[in-house]
């Protein structure tokens, strides 16, 4: 009976001291290098239009309430300002691949 504690004690240590080797030989981080390339894709000028027109045309709406007819005015100046800016700022934008 003491014979079978001593061999099940000493399996159950050669257990423990195998036992990290293992995990460490199944859990392996290795470094992987990604190339991240990119596409511009640029807005088409029907496109570009279609925004700079659309926020003159609300801004000239806006401004129409607000103001008649030279509130329309002043509104269209600023809603085409406005749409020049956004458009040339998102024009280009990059897709990574």
């Amino acid at each position: 009976m003491r014979m079978k504690l001593l061999i099940v004690i000493t399996l159950l240590f050669s257990f423990m001291a195998w036992t990290p080797e293992v995990a460490q030989a199944a859990v392996r981080h290795h470094r992987r290098r990604y190339r991240h390339s990119y596409v511009v894709r640029r807005r088409s000028k029907k496109k570009q239009a279609a925004i700079i027109g659309g926020s003159a045309l609300v801004g000239a709406g806006v401004g129409a309430v607000a103001g008649g007819k030279k509130g329309a005015a002043v509104g269209a100046a600023v809603g085409g300002a406005g749409g020049t800016v956004y458009d040339v700022k998102t024009r280009k934008k990059k897709v990574y691949k």
